[in-house]
């Protein structure tokens, strides 16, 4: 059997410094109902993360609006406490504010946005973002105004590089127009994808990393009548580490972030760097459309 480790899926280089296993971790699931709240066992999340930095998971994607605030100190509590912490790269992500469970308000403001990152920075004792994105677009605000006031930050220094979240290819030429942008998050599976490919190209031949959200669906991809088991059987793999296979061999820059809170979850879903899907089940995965 092959380890389990994220290294087996290869990397994306953002730059010398910046080079990440296209396998990652998201925090999301590390918090109370409706990502609302403290997660159920504190110390068991810290210990999840360092367990995921522990199987070559190099690169986390959060946000300040986790819990808010609790996924986020988890990981800085898990980053306190491991060793070669300097050695893990984050995805943050600011713009967006909770008022209760499953609620969600976009503040692209430049001051409310340069206060996320401030307070990220001391969150993670770090002096820089490694990855920050624009949450989610504010329509009160101009575009200009939003990922203009992260450009003056990563004049500053406070930022590397600059992303935007969940956007049509319009808006990402137009914040383009603004900021080099590095990367782009939408929600995008092997169920849900023909309305973002476009963008997976487009952010591929332009050298940006393309994180998909929802990589599995939040599990409706991987139940027992998924049309994914067939081919699951066939590899010896569970159906969530097919869904992930297909996105790794969907781009290049496609880096995956799948969560969870169990350990066992997470090895099954970093195991999926260990299947090599022929071009025929990868053609046949790509026709799945909800």
């Amino acid at each position: 059997m092959d380890k389990i480790n994220a290294t087996n899926a290869g990397t994306f280089k953002f730059d010398d410094d910046f080079i990440v296993n296209r396998l990652g971790y998201g925090t999301m699931q590390l918090t109370g109902k409706g990502v609302w709240g403290p997660y159920k066992d504190p110390a068991q999340a810290v210990e999840l993360i360092k367990s995921a930095f522990d199987l070559g998971v190099n690169f986390i994607d959060t946000a300040d609006s986790y819990g808010p605030w609790n996924a986020d100190s988890y990981l800085a509590k898990a980053l306190k406490e491991y060793s070669d912490s300097d050695k893990i790269f984050i995805s943050d992500k600011v713009g967006q504010v909770r008022t209760g469970e499953n609620e969600w308000v976009p503040v692209g403001t430049p001051a409310f946005l340069r206060q996320e990152v401030e307070l990220s920075l001391r969150m993670f004792n770090r002096d820089h973002e490694d990855l920050l994105f624009l949450h989610r677009i504010d329509s009160h605000i101009p575009i200009e105004d939003q990922i203009g006031e992260l450009k003056k930050m990563q004049d500053e220094g406070k930022i590397k590089h600059i992303g935007i979240s969940q956007v049509s290819l319009d808006e990402l030429k137009a914040a383009q127009k603004i900021a080099k942008i590095d990367a782009v998050e939408n929600m995008y599976n092997v169920g849900h994808h023909k309305d973002d490919d476009a963008i997976v190209d487009y952010a591929e031949k332009n050298h940006m990393a393309f994180l998909p959200w929802f990589p599995l669906d939040t599990g409706n991809l991987v139940q027992a009548n998924s049309p994914l088991n067939d081919i699951a059987k066939k590899y010896n793999a569970s159906p969530a580490q097919i869904a992930l296979a297909w996105l790794l061999k969907r781009s290049d820059n496609i880096i995956p972030i799948p969560g969870t809170s169990s350990v066992d979850h997470l090895k099954d879903n970093l195991s999926a760097a260990n299947v090599k899907l022929s071009d025929e089940d990868f053609e046949k995965l790509s026709d799945l459309q909800k």
